[in-house]
This record gives structure tokens, sequence and C-alpha cells, in this order.
């Protein structure tokens, strides 16, 4: 029997390098999006997988978003990767409460949403499975600047152990993938030269890609990982494990 996997956000950036990299392992591949329809469309005629559009966020849309993939697959996820998510790029002082609301939203909201959704789907369908929330470097430090997405990631690290132990006994692994720097087209929206300046400060001296995230995500999916579960896998290069020094510029 295939194995389905299910991916939040997975038209674009990192979702969009999960998608491909389940679709390669031999996975039936489902994936959410709400905007660029036109990338997911893409992603379709790429790989084999198919994209609906669901709002990670809407308490009406995921439960109804799962109906349908039992309908279309005729089983539950054997893995969901909650990757949704957006940001807000304003200090604490200025950040409105509509932002505030809008990437709790997505993030952490559409995390529970999706995870009790797809939990349900496992326990009934009784063969357990495997949830990974992606995380960020900012589960560990704050990201000036970054507020409402700091404290959703930070979130989503202490749902990912909550999950992890009241599912555990129905079979279900919770985990965490923390990036760090990642190069995609989002973040090279950030700085011309994003690569250049997060890679003198990684350790490994290199920026990450999607393709780095998929492998570990990969592995707490699989059987390699049947006995981790609640734990956060940093995928950062070094970043941050690395203390910053008074005499580096």
């Amino acid at each position: 029997m295939a194995r389905l996997a299910v991916v939040t956000g997975g038209n674009t950036g990192i979702g969009r390098d999960l998608v491909k990299a389940f679709a390669a392992d031999g996975y039936e591949v489902a994936f959410t999006y709400v905007a660029d329809p036109d990338a997911a469309h893409s992603l379709e005629h790429e790989v084999t997988a198919t994209g609906f559009p669901c709002d990670a966020g809407d308490e009406e849309a995921v439960p109804a978003l799962y109906e349908t993939l039992r309908e279309r697959f005729g089983c539950a996820p054997d893995v969901l990767v909650n990757n949704a998510g957006i940001q807000t790029w304003a200090p604490l002082l200025e950040l409105s409460v509509e932002r505030w609301d809008a990437v709790m939203r997505t993030n952490l909201r559409g995390c529970f949403l999706n995870t009790q959704a797809a939990a349900r789907e496992m326990i009934a369908d009784g063969k357990g499975g495997a949830i990974i929330n992606i995380g960020s470097g900012c589960n560990k430090v704050a990201f000036p600047n970054l507020v409402d997405y700091t404290a959703s990631k930070g979130g989503i690290e202490q749902f990912t152990k909550i999950s992890a132990v009241e599912l555990g006994s129905h079979g279900i692994r919770v985990n965490c993938v923390a990036p760090g720097a990642i190069l995609n087209a989002r973040t090279a929206e950030e700085s011309p030269d994003y690569a250049a300046r997060w890679s003198r400060i990684t350790p490994l001296a290199r920026v990450g890609t999607g393709e780095d995230i998929a492998g570990p995500v990969l592995f707490l999916a699989g059987p390699a990982a049947s006995f981790v579960t609640g734990q956060t896998l940093w995928v950062d290069g070094g970043l941050f494990t690395r203390a910053p020094w008074a005499d580096e510029v």
C-alpha cells in the first residue's frame, strides 16, 4: 500500500522541496496552499503530487480537507508535515494586533488544527504515523523584528512536546525540525547578499537549501526514527549553536 504524506504550505519555499522529496521517496503526496495557485499547479506537473487549497488556520476547512483526503486516497496520512507559515517584519512596539493574530493563526493554530485532524485519522486507521513540525532557529533564540514569528515558533516547539506525549500511545510520533539560514526565493528577497552574510557566521560556512531540510524530515518520517519523538532537530549548519564574540564584526 502506498504511503501518504501531507505537507501544509507545500507550493513554495521549503514546503515545495519537501513535496518533491516525499514524491521521490515513493509517497503519495498531498499539499495545501492558500496563495500562488500557479506555483501549486506547476508543482503538480513537476512531480506526482496533488494540491488542495486550504487555509491552515481555518477550523472548518482543515477537518474538511482530511475528509477529502480520506475520500481521495482511502486512508489516513502516514506523515503530516506542518510547514505552513507566515511572518511580519516589525519591532515589538510597532507590531499590529492584526498581524500578530494573522501569524499566530497560520503558524501555531494551523499546526494545532492539522495535527488534531491528522491524528484523529491516524488513530481511526490504527496504524500510527509521524508528524513533523517545521520550527526555526528562533525556537532557541529571539529574532529581532520578528516578534510574532519568534513567539509562534517557540509555541510550536512546546506543542511538539505535548503532542508527542499525548499521541505516543497511539503509535504517533511528533518531532520538530528547526532550520537555520535557508536560501530560497523568499529569503533572497530579504537581502541581495543573503547567502554571503549568513555563510560568514555559520560554522559549516554556507547557507542551507530546501534539500538540506528534506533529508532530516524524511528521516523523522521513516522507520529509522521509530523510537524518536518529542524532539527538535536543529538543521542549521551550527548557526544557532555558535556563540557571538565581542571582537567579531
